[in-house]
């Protein structure tokens, strides 16, 4: 007989087929990292792409009560602005108060877009603003904001010694120092730095707001006041003022109860009046 050639049995699908050509080489060479490669190559790259989302995500601008802001003012250093018509005395001839008074300067109907960043506070103090538990309160004006300090004071102290105010029916008393320990701030800031003094916040230079124990008045709001109010500046820095004193206080926010009636003073009336009446007293 013929010698018969012996052959080992066949084991296929035991190895992989390796790929002809330079793919072939490629794995002879590198074994199985051949394979691997690849795929830390996509892991690597999913990771980055998930990583530049969290980044962008992280990035986006902090809202304000979620509410629409209009547009900031230009951020040139002076805005120009329509003065606020002077009031005439009333009927029975009782003087003008200081918050319909206060311009943030007589001869210019401007106010400054951007102060220095630093504030004073007012020299003086008041007697004690009605009656009930004393609360005392400082005043502070931005530092180069070219207005009149002591009657900004004034008109902070007018609208909280005033019996519709948050000291109504003997609930609180008032008095403004300007040294020793006190209990809140009232501060006037111009728009492009009132998010420094409410960390936090973004108020895009529009609202005012209120950080810890200081209501930070926008100096274009006190100058403006807002649409709504239809150029009643008086009434607005009255409602501004204790707004922001409000929150001091430990007030939230309050929504407008139906159409027709008064606002509620915590009610956001910056952003609207939603049908209801403006109001700028806690007890009208």
């Amino acid at each position: 007989m013929g010698e018969v050639e012996w052959r080992a049995p066949s084991r296929a699908g035991t190895r992989p087929a390796v790929p002809p050509g330079r793919l072939r080489r490629f794995v002879q060479m590198y074994g199985w990292r051949a394979y691997a490669i690849p795929v830390l190559v996509v892991a690597t790259f999913v990771t980055l792409l998930d990583a530049a989302s969290v980044d962008s995500a992280a990035e986006g601008p902090a809202a304000v009560d979620q509410q629409p802001i209009p547009p900031r003012a230009p951020t040139s250093a002076v805005v120009t602005t329509t003065p606020a018509p002077v009031p005439s005395p009333t009927a029975g001839g009782e003087p003008v108060n200081p918050s319909a008074t206060f311009t943030a300067d007589a001869a210019l109907p401007t106010f400054v877009q951007r102060g220095e960043g630093t504030l004073s506070v007012v020299p003086g103090e008041s007697g004690v603003l009605g009656a009930g538990p004393l609360l005392r309160f400082r005043v502070e004006v931005e530092d180069g904001i070219a207005v009149d300090a002591a009657a900004f004071a004034r008109a902070v102290e007018e609208t909280l010694g005033d019996p519709r105010s948050w000291g109504a029916g003997g609930r609180q008393s008032f008095q403004r120092v300007a040294s020793g320990s006190f209990d809140f701030r009232v501060a006037l800031v111009s728009p492009d730095n009132v998010n420094s003094f409410c960390p936090g916040l973004d108020t895009r230079g529009y609202t005012s707001c209120r950080s810890g124990d200081r209501a930070v008045i926008n100096l274009a709001r006190w100058e403006t006041a807002v649409p709504d109010y239809e150029g009643d500046i008086p009434t607005y820095r009255h409602y501004v003022v204790n707004h922001e004193v409000g929150h001091a206080l430990g007030n939230g926010h309050e929504s407008c109860p139906g159409p027709g009636e008064l606002a509620p003073v915590m009610q956001q009336q910056t952003f609207g009046l939603e049908g209801c009446v403006k109001n700028a007293w806690p007890y009208p």
